[in-house]
């Protein structure tokens, strides 16, 4: 029979998704499962949003600019002038959800076999996009230790070679929940304009900031302007995962230029959901402040259940709606795979995501898990109980 490429064979699975078969399985058993595992928010849609497509009079559905609409990319740079970065329309490119800005971006800066360093543990499907693109990651580790902080500058120059083309960050990150100060943003921004890099920052949580903290984006950084990359997305912020809304913003005219390439390849973004997207950009700032204020006490009341489980380490996140937890196993996927196959608490379990695939080397994160407190704080409280009773019967 044909053959499978190698690319094929050597494109990860999601950590996040890899075990929703057995989750399945757990539901038809009878189990109610408790979803820790995905980063998808149980807050509302803004309203605005819902409306705008509901009362839309479109007769003909038709392709939309490759580079997204004028007006919505006019208010999206209004947007980011209302957080103090000043880009224009043509700074912008409307994509297919954050994961396409990202793809572009690679596709863009970077050849088959170039190198991106990435602090590790990242998102997971880096891997993956890294993977499609040819592209070789290259981490460097930071460590529950010291909250998942910035790895020293000097370790970055270690790894800087003639391939390496960009420095990839999430901020505030996924899956740790840290958030880059502006000092460490400075000092990413020096190293990269030393040796001539692109500096690529996922910012999709950018509102996600807690305890007084300001989230500072490469954008903001004078004398970036031909390196900073930034990649957004409407998923989180305004609790729209499915409406696969993002952007790709830099002021490098030649970056947009080129991404604008690999945009015209798939023709344009989709119509309605940037009619919504659109809409959202009007929603009032007491929703993010209701939605801050409950993340906050979700995050709180996590971190305070699992401080009591013994043998349980958890870095407490700055920002984003996510936490990394290190259990007492050897093996965290086996551990969160035995959770839905084997275990129940009155009628209940709970599906983790295992965190060792949000790392690239091999043999780190393997008794780590992360978890998402994107649900109800009874919710979180009762996954907790369960999560510690499950740490004592199982024995493997």
């Amino acid at each position: 029979m044909p053959s499978i490429s190698e690319k094929g064979h050597r494109m990860p699975a999601s950590p996040i998704r890899k075990l929703v078969p057995y989750a399945e399985a757990a539901k038809k058993r009878g189990t109610h499962v408790i979803h820790l595992n995905i980063g998808q928010p149980d807050i509302k849609t803004p309203k605005v949003a819902l409306d705008a497509v509901r009362n839309h009079d479109i007769e003909v559905l038709a392709y939309s600019m490759t580079e997204g609409s004028e007006t919505y990319r006019q208010k999206i740079a209004a947007y980011y002038a209302k957080n103090d970065i000043k880009v224009s329309s043509d700074d912008i490119i409307v994509t297919t959800g954050g994961s396409e800005a990202l793809s572009f971006a690679m596709g863009t800066i970077m050849d088959a076999d170039d190198e991106i360093i990435i602090p590790e543990p990242f998102y997971a499907n880096y891997n993956g996009f890294a993977t499609a693109s040819g592209v070789k990651v290259v981490p460097i580790v930071s460590n529950i230790e010291n909250n998942f902080a910035l790895p020293p500058i000097a370790d970055f120059e270690k790894l800087i070679s003639p391939k390496t083309k960009a420095i990839l960050i999430c901020n505030p990150g996924n899956p740790t929940g840290y958030l880059y100060s502006k000092s460490e943003i400075q000092q990413l921004a020096a190293l990269v304009k030393k040796h001539n890099l692109f500096l690529v920052a996922d910012e999709v949580y950018r509102e996600f900031t807690y305890e007084g903290r300001e989230h500072y984006s490469i954008l903001q950084e004078a004398g970036l302007e031909e390196h900073a990359i930034v990649v957004d997305s409407v998923s989180k912020r305004y609790s729209m995962c499915g409406a696969r809304i993002g952007c790709l913003v830099s002021r490098n005219k030649d970056v947009v230029k080129t991404a604008l390439k690999f945009a015209q390849a798939r023709l344009s973004p989709p119509t309605f959901a940037q009619i919504a997207s659109e809409a959202a950009l009007e929603t009032p700032q007491e929703y993010f402040d209701n939605v801050i204020n409950e993340y906050v006490e979700r995050r709180n009341i996590l971190i305070s259940e699992l401080q009591k489980l013994d043998g349980v380490k958890v870095a407490v996140p700055q920002g984003a709606f996510y936490c990394v937890v290190e259990l007492p196993v050897s093996n965290a996927d086996d551990f969160a795979q035995w959770l839905l196959e084997k275990f129940e608490m009155d009628g209940n379990t709970v599906m983790v995501a295992p965190a060792a695939g949000f790392y690239a080397t091999k043999g780190l994160g393997e008794n780590q898990i992360r978890i998402a407190y994107v649900l109800e704080k009874e919710q979180l409280v009762k996954a907790v109980q369960i999560l510690g009773k499950a740490l004592k019967a199982y024995n493997r």
